[in-house]
């Protein structure tokens, strides 16, 4: 599993990647017209954006009309609108699993379970990755071609704007910090527990004290064991004399010498 450093620059990343991919969603100049100077109340710059166009006077009067018909938009804009909204969401629930996934938190389970909310993270700023770049690249191609296809004059061209190239960066920014995500693989499985991961000191040594003690009643309980088995065998062996004793001497033909003698001793007496 990557170390928490990296993965804080790969969560940076993907926090610019994703206010980057939400600010050019929302600005008006994706393409912009070619500048023209002729007279006061004359437009100097005509933009164009997903939401909105607008227009800037060169007297410094700026004024924008929202797009407010969807049918009559060209098939190209309507993909990228909804491709740009759908980005922002993914790479936002891509920022929710990343705060889980980190190291440095408190929460998200253990380390395995950290490492594969890491790796979803990274898929989700993957794919609003691609989410930008294609109707990006789409959007850039049409405007280009119309551009140089068309014969209108320069004032009525309009050129790639500055939304663009801030797309283009976010969805690099969004794209880094995915695949560095996605490198976060939590290893191999091994026989000892998967603990829940222990977010500072003190935890750490609760564990330490609980494992402790854990052992210490383990071999508590062995030695108290062992104990019990020596006295049973002890008792046994006490018991199995004494039940010897007891055959022995209970058997008339097997009396002890000294009553013998001194039976014969009073006869003789007699």
């Amino acid at each position: 599993m990557l170390s928490a450093a990296i993965q804080i620059l790969a969560f940076a990343l993907a926090l610019l990647g994703v206010l980057g991919a939400t600010v050019a969603t929302l600005l008006p100049n994706w393409k912009v017209s070619m500048n023209v100077w002729s007279s006061v109340m004359t437009p100097i710059s005509q933009m164009q954006g997903l939401w909105m166009d607008c227009v800037w006077y060169s007297s410094g009067v700026f004024s924008c009309t929202m797009k407010n018909s969807v049918l009559s938009l060209p098939a190209y804009l309507q993909t990228t609108r909804a491709a740009m909204v759908l980005s922002c969401l993914v790479a936002a629930f891509g920022l929710c699993l990343a705060s889980l996934g980190l190291k440095c938190t408190r929460w998200g389970g253990s380390h395995r379970a950290k490492g594969h909310t890491a790796i979803a993270a990274g898929g989700c700023f993957i794919l609003a990755s691609l989410l930008c770049l294609i109707p990006a690249s789409w959007f850039t191609n049409e405007v280009i071609t119309v551009f140089l296809t068309t014969d209108l004059p320069d004032s009525s061209k309009y050129q790639p704007g500055g939304a663009l190239c801030v797309t283009f960066i976010s969805a690099g920014f969004l794209l880094a910090g995915g695949v560095i995500f996605c490198m976060s693989c939590p290893g191999k499985r091994t026989r000892r527990p998967d603990y829940p991961y222990p977010p500072d000191p003190d935890r750490l040594v609760m564990y330490g004290d609980e494992r402790r003690r854990r052992e210490l009643q383990t071999a508590h309980v062995q030695t108290k064991t062992r104990k019990n088995k020596s006295v049973q065998l002890q008792t046994d062996e006490v018991k199995a004399e004494q039940n010897e004793e007891q055959r022995v001497y209970s058997s008339p033909s097997k009396l002890p010498q000294k009553d013998i003698k001194d039976s014969y001793s009073l006869q003789e007496y007699v």
